[in-house]
């Protein structure tokens, strides 16, 4: 029923929307899209068989996943053969090929005919000739062959084979239970789950942290909104990262085709991968802690590119601002109320007719000057751009696009069409190279008015219906010259009209980094660009997904993310919003945006006491800029997300395998948000150490829960002991005068902190220039020592440091900096705090 619901719901609203024309066409749709799959299949084209197959449209597709009865498996080992870093291994059915990239990372392959074409792959970075020599044994016995480096060993069984990995005491990490196998086209990998083993990550998944018990499709869709538990949705990747006796590992299936984890949800202790098609290969990582998995993911699938210092400020939206004069007064009211913010977004309504690359110059009479006078007071402009080219000769856009053959086609070589928000559509083909190049040349009028980002939606890639839809299987991309239908190319789609546009902006602006936001995308896309999660409610429910969301993007590479801050579909209440905004402050990516349907949401529009509350929360974003942008750089280093599950820091404490409720924001913040309507406190798990409460200052032993209080005016918020919290004076937006004092916080206890620094907006730290500050505090005895080592040329525009001590119980006897009495310093006995002035290229200690 509720589904049922949902779908009038989607009709209703599509109508209102729409129109309904574009209604019908929508409801048109999967009759024609049954028509061309039915006449185009196995190869064939038959226009009987075409419509003939429109009645597939009107029966509900059902999956039946593989049994290992259905399959057939590679059999006992007949032979072994080095090649390498390559064990190749053939087999009674098969041929199993073992390649070894590092000590901790081994490449499986299986092809049933013997054959290993070049593996090609949109997800990783790193070619095998690229990775470093490794040093690997291999040694085989009546029951086994064994590859070991210094600290992995695949163990092969060998009648029938099965691989087992193992770690340097012989501990079981995986093991195969019915092992790889195929049917058809149709490929397959069965495991064994121990009893205490936990799984994370597959992408955007509307559930929590841990995934074990659950299943998951892997096909990136558009469900026009989504509640928790609703799968797919928009972002799927198909790494696994698993927790098995607190040591940590990874799989990374590459396959784009459709497919399926099954994580226990069957049988309790049997995992199951699936895909439809393509070859089963699967990358195997080990720990065997959790972030040197990551960093090892992040290594072949690419680093998160340092976004601009500007993106990590507070982005305001919603579908539509238009007209012009609605833009220029969300902008004036942002800076009358004294409400930071670096970015106004522009959805769909600035285009004429929804054609991309265009204005609607009723609406927008002059976007060039507007653009220059949101510029003018700080503000950054980001438009909207979709896959959906109006199928229009008319249209400048589409009729290059079919002159230079640039759109996907069906197999007979016409020209694919569906309806988007313009109406009829094509859609560029964005796995040829030459189709990319094109694409990111059509941003050059943007580029040229003075829009600084862009966002692109609907790539899933999406064709209208009551329940989102896509292209035929049969549709035909160019694949990098190789040639795929869409089964294959579905899931990257996103992801290579993403890479064309950064790759475009790339060109038309050199030295500037760009920011290009997705909502599809697939394994790698971090080396590209970000994402956000998509259409969600504005529900108490949503706003706690937020968390395990974002959590588990980060944990898949994908780290700068952020959700619809205050919910995209629905209207908030002043408490749900600006709860949401408390939480909102301390995601990678701070964005409020919402539906055309909803009501305002601007952090505002509930007046007091809510507006004072989220411009608090907004001002403490911009104030830890350098901290945020400093984890930004951890995560570009070794892609250490912004946003972590406790997990990542504390991965021996069981406490923390699942909980979700609470993260780490970098190193140093514990943030514990309130996701109840009317709460006035709620419990936080502190793990191992001592903790500071960022308001009170109060000290907490950690290892155990704590009641906190949590008013509406201010979120649980903690800060680890040991740490340097870097601040800077508030702003309205980034660069609105230059940072004339640093101010650390200094949080006693013994630990090890980081300050990154650049210009925030060039590549001009590819080549060194940047600076990077150790903060090492020490606490011994009564004395408190923090130093610091820089290095690097860049120079940033401070020349002083203010130094705030916290948690300090009487005043000092003396503060040295660098052997040399301070002088001028105050002691607040009743905030507990001290503070002094301080450079920072010297080291100083008080007592």
């Amino acid at each position: 029923m509720t589904s049922l619901l949902k779908q009038l719901s989607h009709i209703v609203q599509g109508v209102r929307i729409l129109g309904a024309g574009l209604v019908l066409q929508c409801a048109l749709y999967p009759f024609r899209k049954a028509y061309y799959s039915a006449k185009f299949r196995d190869g064939g084209s038959s226009s009987l068989r075409g419509w003939l197959g429109i009645f597939d449209a009107l029966r509900r597709p059902q999956v039946t996943h593989l049994t290992p009865a259905d399959c057939t498996f590679p059999g006992a080992v007949r032979e072994v053969r080095v090649d390498g870093r390559t064990v190749e291994l053939t087999c009674e059915n098969a041929v199993v090929q073992l390649t070894v990239l590092a000590e901790d990372l081994i490449r499986v392959r299986l092809s049933p005919t013997g054959q290993f074409p070049p593996p090609f792959s949109y997800a990783v970075a790193r070619e095998d000739g690229d990775w470093p020599a490794v040093d690997f044994t291999v040694h085989e016995s009546d029951e086994a062959i064994e590859v070991r480096t210094a600290r992995l060993t695949c163990r092969v069984m060998k009648t029938p084979l099965r691989l087992i990995f193992v770690d340097p005491h012989g501990e079981i990490i995986s093991a195969d239970e019915a092992g790889m196998g195929w049917h058809g086209e149709r490929v397959a990998h069965w495991r064994q789950i121990a009893s205490d083993e936990h799984f994370y990550g597959l992408g955007e998944k509307t559930v929590g942290l841990d995934k074990r018990g659950l299943a998951f499709e892997m096909w990136n869709r558009d469900p026009q909104t989504y509640s928790p538990g609703d799968d797919p949705i928009y972002l799927n990747i198909p790494f696994l990262l698993g927790l098995r006796d607190g040591r940590g590992y990874g799989i990374f299936y590459d396959n784009t085709f459709r497919s399926w984890f099954d994580l226990g949800a069957e049988r309790t202790d049997v995992t199951r991968f699936e895909a439809e098609g393509g070859e089963l290969r699967y990358y195997f990582f080990y720990g065997p802690v959790l972030s040197t998995v990551l960093d090892r993911y992040t290594e072949l699938t690419g680093r998160m590119i340092m976004p601009p210092l500007w993106a990590l400020g507070y982005h305001q939206n919603r579908w539509s601002y238009y007209p012009e004069s609605r833009v220029r007064e969300i902008a004036h009211e942002f800076r009358a109320r004294r409400i930071p913010c670096d970015s106004i977004h522009l959805d769909i309504h600035y285009m004429d007719g929804y054609r991309c690359f265009t204005w609607d110059r009723n609406r927008f009479p002059n976007p060039a000057q507007m653009i220059a006078d949101l510029k003018e007071q700080g503000f950054k402009t980001v438009v909207m751009i979709d896959a959906g080219i109006k199928a229009d000769p008319k249209y400048w856009v589409c009729a290059e696009g079919l002159a230079q053959g640039m759109f996907c086609t069906y197999p007979d070589g016409r020209v694919y069409g569906g309806p988007v928000w313009p109406g009829e559509c094509h859609f560029p083909d964005f796995t040829s190279p030459r189709v990319r190049a094109w694409w990111g040349e059509l941003y050059r009028g943007l580029v040229e008015m003075g829009v600084a980002g862009v966002w692109n939606d609907m790539n899933e890639p999406v064709v209208m219906g009551f329940q989102g839809d896509t292209f035929p299987d049969c549709v035909h991309h160019d694949w990098e010259g190789q040639g795929a239908d869409h089964r294959q190319a579905h899931n990257v789609y996103g992801m290579q009209m993403a890479r064309a546009t950064v790759e475009g902006l790339m060109r038309l602006c050199p030295d500037e980094r760009p920011l290009v936001i997705t909502r599809s995308a697939w394994a790698g896309m971090q080396r590209y660009c970000m994402n956000w999660t998509g259409d969600n409610e504005s529900t108490w429910p949503q706003l706690k997904l937020t968390m395990p969301m974002v959590m588990t993007l980060g944990l898949c590479g994908m780290a700068f993310s952020g959700p619809d801050t205050g919910g995209f579909s629905g209207t908030p209440n002043g408490e749900l919003l600006t709860r949401w905004m408390q939480l909102g402050a301390f995601t990678p990516f701070f964005r409020n945006h919402t539906h055309v349907l909803s009501g305002d949401q601007e952090p505002w529009v509930h007046g007091e006491p809510y507006t004072s509350i989220n411009r608090r929360f907004v001002e403490l974003r911009y104030q830890l800029l350098p901290y945020v942008y400093t984890a930004f750089w951890q995560c570009a280093q070794s892609g250490l997300p912004i946003m972590r599950p406790l997990l990542l820091h504390w991965q021996d404490d069981p406490r923390t395998h699942a909980l979700d409720d609470e993260f780490m924001f970098g190193d140093a913040l514990l943030v514990a948000p309130v996701c109840e309507p009317h709460a006035t406190s709620r419990r936080v798990y502190l793990p191992a150490g001592t903790w500071y409460d960022f308001w009170s200052g109060e000290v907490y032993v950690g290892e155990r829960d704590v009641s906190v209080d949590a008013p509406l005016e201010w979120m649980p918020l903690f800060v680890r002991a040991g740490s340097v919290i870097p601040m800077w004076p508030l702003m309205q937006y980034v660069g609105e005068r230059e940072v004339d004092v640093l101010t650390l916080h200094v949080y006693p206890g013994n630990g090890t902190s980081w300050l990154y620094e650049d210009d925030g907006h060039s590549w001009a730290f590819r080549q060194g220039q940047y600076r990077l500050t150790r903060l090492d505090l020490r606490s011994v005895g009564d004395t408190l020592e923090l130093n610091c080592h820089g290095e690097g040329p860049y120079t940033p525009t401070y020349d002083r440091c203010q130094v705030v001590v916290h948690g300090v119980d009487g005043e000092p006897l003396a503060i040295t900096a660098n052997g040399q009495s301070v002088t001028g310093w105050t002691f607040d006995a009743e905030a507990r705090t001290l503070r002094f002035d301080w450079r920072l290229t010297t080291s100083t200690s008080s007592r």
